[in-house]
């Protein structure tokens, strides 16, 4: 009898045991760090889905980072007539008063950024800037490396020299001899190679220009807009002229690959263009003759 009541005992002690051990095992676990975690549930599993969809469509939308940023940020390099700044330090030029338009045809501000323009690829894909948007000519580079716009201006690569000399720089053999600025990065530097040109790589076009005005560079190769803003007659550069043209090219506006700010800006552009708010824009720097019409 003794013996019975002993194993009954047991057999109790035993069941017990058992069941205080399933109960315990759905409530919590103890993580690595010795704090209890709550399981997740099924409600939880969902939550964290769309929480991580929710975030994945935001980074797709650059139009709408933008917008709630109330911010376009415009990376450019001083570039007359495209972008400069005027006695006062505001930032002037026919890309720049564009970019504005197209900024608050957004509803957002243009803030402009100077960047390096041999890494303006960079900085954009850092989300540093939102656009690269300073007369950049569309290469087959730059349209690999970057989600472009439309065409909306014809250019041309050209070389400027002191007027004394023009007369005889009438040809690229006539240049072969002549030591060159080119900005680095540049549509510039590219006909300089294609050329076989012995060159420098600067900052920027401007300090290209300045190069040949010093005298430490017999020539530059620029933009033609630039040249025609920047030399000759009643400019910085009275004593610099343009001669022949390397190139002809076209100008258009690069965003981050993929980035829906580019259709949101083509559609800017034919609206500006068809209502002649381009045009008026590029008369304001004697410049309209080059626009591509959209």
């Amino acid at each position: 009898m003794k013996n019975a009541k002993k194993r009954l005992a047991l057999l109790l002690a035993l069941a017990l045991s058992l069941s205080l051990t399933a109960c315990g095992g759905g409530a919590a676990s103890t993580g690595a760090d010795g704090n209890t975690e709550e399981p997740e549930t099924a409600d939880d599993a969902q939550s964290g889905a769309e929480e991580t969809a929710e975030a994945a469509g935001e980074e797709t939308s650059d139009y709408q980072y933008v917008l709630d940023r109330g911010t376009l940020i415009v990376g450019i390099t001083e570039f007359e007539p495209m972008d400069y700044q005027d006695a006062d330090g505001n930032w002037i030029g026919f890309d720049a008063e564009l970019a504005e338009a197209f900024a608050q045809s957004m509803g957002v501000q243009a803030q402009f950024q100077l960047i390096d323009w041999d890494n303006k690829v960079f900085e954009l894909n850092g989300k540093n800037i939102d656009v690269v948007w300073n007369g950049m000519t569309l290469t087959d580079e730059v349209k690999s490396a970057m989600e472009c716009s439309n065409p909306y201006f014809n250019n041309a690569q050209v070389v400027v020299v002191n007027a004394d000399r023009a007369a005889e720089i009438d040809s690229p053999e006539a240049a072969a001899e002549l030591s060159f600025a080119v900005e680095n990065g540049s549509a510039g530097m590219a006909q300089a190679e294609a050329y076989g040109f012995t060159y420098t790589p600067v900052m920027d076009q401007a300090t290209a220009l300045l190069e040949v005005n010093s005298g430490t560079a017999d020539a530059a190769i620029i933009d033609f807009l630039m040249a025609k803003a920047m030399t000759g007659e009643g400019t910085s550069y009275a004593n610099l002229t343009s001669t022949i043209s390397l190139n002809s090219e076209e100008y258009g506006v690069g965003f981050r690959k993929g980035s829906d700010l580019t259709e949101a800006l083509n559609a800017f552009f034919q609206t500006a263009y068809e209502s002649g708010q381009m045009a008026e824009i590029a008369e304001r720097y004697n410049i309209a003759e080059a626009l591509v019409a959209q």
